[in-house]
């Protein structure tokens, strides 16, 4: 049930490839193990898909990074609203604190290096949250698992 959501302002889109962050991070996402050694995220759940937002409003719109004149040879950082980038991660209850924490560092070390080129000409957040269960209503139907079952 490995999911990760991430939210975006949409003028990144036209900034970045998103569908290689996604894959980025599903990657990565692969790599994750526990203190046993053993592979967190089941490769057939992990899924990361990535939603850009039409309309939004981020902090107060560019006016303190246009008064703070950085950015201002970009022609998409000195003037205009900041980007923003949320990505939230719902995991599976059962996972030690260690763990997660661990997950967390891995997701958050590659969007920052993601990132990192349009940070150098803008204004933005990065924001990752991690959740847990407790879940009311888990189903799951899906005939993706069993390509990944080692026999």
């Amino acid at each position: 049930m490995p999911h990760l959501v991430i939210l975006y302002t949409g003028q990144l889109d036209a900034e970045v490839n998103m569908t290689s962050l996604c894959r980025q991070l599903a990657d990565a996402m692969l790599t994750v193990k526990d203190e046993s050694d053993k592979q967190v995220f089941p490769t057939g759940g992990t899924r990361v898909l990535a939603y850009p937002a039409p309309h939004y409003a981020v902090a107060d719109g560019g006016a303190a990074g246009q008064a703070a004149a950085q950015f201002e040879s970009n022609p998409h950082g000195g003037s205009g609203d900041y980007a923003f980038v949320y990505l939230n991660v719902r995991m599976g209850k059962g996972r030690s604190e260690a763990t997660q924490q661990r997950a967390g560092q891995t997701l958050i070390d590659v969007t920052k290096t993601f990132f990192a080129p349009v940070m150098a000409q803008r204004h933005m957040g990065i924001t990752l949250q991690i959740d847990v269960g407790p879940e009311v209503f888990d189903a799951k139907h899906s005939n993706i698992h069993p390509l990944f079952q080692k026999n």
